[in-house]
């Protein structure tokens, strides 16, 4: 077995051979060669593409002219030219055709077709960060499969609308408790000019209606094409038309797509040989109320599903409550003989809720402001919550902010987690001199975790008896979290910091974008850099520079300090500056912002984030300060043509991160920013 690393950047003792090491993060440092297809005059889609990557562009003429330029450039093509030629292709270089869907070229699915992938966008309003999201999944620089499998359930939402718009306004609340979004393609309606609907939509609506989703939510989405026969309307007469749909679910990136198992093998078989990225779900559905999960042959059905399936999925409708207890039976036989792929067994109808509980694999939920629900007998996550809570699955326990003064706006924003979750879990917070042990708190009766800020150094948390990786190399703790060991339960240190930071920086750039390029972090000591220090590692970033203090101990590889003007000079221009300076002295970055301003002489498409339009910038700003200033950071950043972040996101996606730690459930970034409200950062 090789070795694996614990983080990159961080140094590791040498290994036994077959050692293994948790891996916290895997940056991916191969630039992508890509082929970008175009409408006439819509090249800046290519900017953007590019801007994201990291990488150069080239807008060519030709085919030959792409097949003969490198592959790291990425190269634009206008669609009408590349038509024609697409036959002489590089086979090594990734084809994506892009689609302005408000724009004024049609669609031309038989292009399509040929390409890897398609990318639907709009031109107003344009999010960036759906960008990268689209192009870090379909080069497997993130892998919500492989995080999903980590942890100990998993759910999803059926958006059960026949137009996604009427659940955009809502979808954070309708989302929360949820790891997946499925769309349900066999429900949507398509108007007709008529006033009629359709009975199949097409591709072209269909599209649209993912773009718009998508556009909305960063959880993964499966694609689902329900036949008839399984309680959709899809019809069953031409297993073909389920090829073509869910192949176009892998060339727009889904990274899920619902295969049912009665779809002939060969159908199934290409599906998987075409899926890239994307995750199959086996799914098998069975409505006569005859299914026995005690048959000889449904032991069968799971192997087969197997055979092409990253999940197999098994519902039937039941009549007792026997048959939930024959499904766990079932449950325990496949989980001992097959490990993998995960297995997600349900019963439908009112006597099948118990097993809807005990699911641990994307048990389906509802949600109040659904519509209809999209199979008898679901529940919704606060219903599931409240049943485990009942059969003692899951008790009560109390939740600590510890802290050095007392914010009620963040007390407030944790209880309205817990009850849209159905958690019975309450929330305290707990002040904490400066120089005060938090282990009085640990100690409490019902202790069940804790968020701390400021964050609790490493040498003075001996009484924790594990810590994380992160954690350890940072040298401070933010969580504590408890975990069983053999029967009786345990402290666990770790850090979500660095995991804000992280997914603050991958919200507009992939992955790659960052590896191997120059960082320059400014702080007034190392722990305030620590956390930044290892998530600009974990994407492989190098060299990295730093202001105002020098860095020690497991951090220290590859970081070098800067020690006057002449250095500024000569270091080579930073990619990316985080400022950890506190408010008052925030200020000393402006003249590095403007020393190192982005030249814009092509900027693109307007970024429609959350945090203003912004134009795409090329590089990245983090300010991690927090408190009344002289003046704006960020906004003199923008301006100096760098991309943006304050600590507001970045608080945000480490509330995210917090809670999936303390309590395993999902919130959303857009649910923490709208519930928690400015006051929380």
């Amino acid at each position: 077995m090789a070795t694996c690393i614990r983080a990159h950047g961080v140094p590791v003792p040498t290994l036994k051979e077959g050692a293994v090491v948790d891996v916290v993060e895997v940056p991916y440092c191969s630039r992508p060669s890509l082929l970008l297809l175009h409408g006439e005059g819509e090249d800046d889609i290519a900017h953007v593409f590019a801007d994201v990557l990291g990488q150069e562009w080239i807008s060519a003429t030709s085919m030959e002219e792409v097949k003969a330029g490198p592959a790291s450039t990425i190269y634009a093509l206008p669609s009408s030219t590349a038509e024609a030629d697409l036959e002489k292709r590089n086979p090594s270089r990734l084809i994506i055709n892009t689609h302005c869907v408000d724009g004024p070229h049609p669609r031309n699915d038989a292009l399509t077709e040929r390409c890897d992938y398609e990318y639907l966008y709009t031109h107003s309003p344009f999010f960036r960060r759906d960008v990268a999201r689209f192009l870090s999944f379909i080069l497997g620089q993130i892998g919500h499969h492989r995080d999903l499998t980590k942890k100990a359930r998993t759910t999803l939402i059926s958006t059960t609308f026949p137009d996604v718009r009427a659940a955009l306004p809502n979808l954070d609340i309708l989302s929360v408790g949820a790891d997946a979004i499925e769309i349900r393609v066999d429900l949507l309606e398509e108007p007709l000019p008529d006033g009629s609907h359709s009975r199949v939509p097409s591709l072209k609506y269909v599209g649209e209606q993912l773009m718009l989703l998508r556009q909305r939510t960063e959880l993964p989405i499966i694609y689902t094409t329900r036949c008839t026969k399984e309680n959709g309307r899809f019809p069953m007469d031409d297993p073909m038309l389920f090829f073509k749909y869910l192949h176009r679910a892998i060339q727009w990136g889904c990274e899920y797509i619902d295969v049912e198992l009665w779809l002939p093998e060969d159908i199934r078989r290409q599906l998987a040989e075409k899926k890239g990225s994307s995750k199959i779900i086996s799914a098998f559905h069975d409505f006569s109320g005859t299914f026995k999960w005690t048959a000889p042959e449904t032991q069968k059905l799971f192997e087969r599903g197997a055979v092409y399936g990253d999940v197999v999925k098994m519902y039937a409708m039941v009549n007792s409550m026997q048959e939930n207890y024959e499904l766990e039976y079932f449950r325990s036989i496949i989980q001992a003989k097959h490990p993998h792929p995960p297995f997600s067994g349900l019963n439908m109808g009112p006597m099948g809720q118990l097993s809807r509980t005990l699911n641990k694999i994307f048990t389906p939920i509802t949600h109040p402001l659904l519509p209809m629900i999209a199979a008898p007998g679901q529940l919704s996550a606060a219903e599931i919550n409240g049943a485990l809570h009942s059969m003692g699955q899951l008790p009560k326990v109390d939740i600590y902010g510890i802290g050095t003064f007392r914010s009620t706006s963040q007390a407030m924003f944790y209880e309205k987690c817990f009850n849209e979750l159905g958690l019975p879990h309450q929330f305290t917070f707990a002040e904490r001199a400066p120089k005060a042990s938090a282990e009085r708190v640990l100690r409490r009766p019902n202790f069940g975790g804790a968020y701390i800020n400021p964050p609790l150094a490493v040498s003075a948390a001996g009484y924790l008896p594990s810590l994380s990786d992160a954690a350890r190399a940072i040298g401070q703790v933010d969580t504590v979290l408890v975990r069983s060991e053999s029967g009786s339960p345990t402290f666990v240190g770790d850090n979500a910091t660095w995991k804000g930071i992280r997914a603050t920086l991958t919200r507009d750039f992939v992955p790659s974008a960052y590896c191997g390029r120059a960082a320059l972090v400014l702080a007034s000591t190392e722990a305030d850099a620590a956390a930044a220090m290892f998530a600009i590692k974990s994407l492989g970033i190098g060299p990295i520079y730093t202001i105002g203090f020098k860095t020690q101990g497991l951090l220290a590889a590859d970081v070098e300090p800067v020690r006057g003007v002449e250095d500024v000079k000569r270091l080579e221009q930073p990619f990316v500056i985080i400022s950890a300076l506190p408010a008052e002295k925030s200020l000393l970055v402006v003249p590095l912002l403007k020393h190192y301003r982005v030249n814009n002489s092509r900027n693109g498409l307007q970024n429609g984030n959350a945090g203003g339009d912004r134009r795409s910038a090329g590089k990245v700003f983090v300010d991690l300060a927090s408190g009344p200033r002289k003046a704006d950071p960020l906004a003199m950043a923008t301006t100096a043509g760098w991309t943006a972040y304050g600590i507001a996101d970045v608080s945000a996606w480490t509330t995210v991160e917090t809670i999936r730690l303390l309590v395993g459930q999902n919130v959303s970034y857009d649910f923490v920013r709208l519930a928690s409200g400015r006051a929380l950062f």
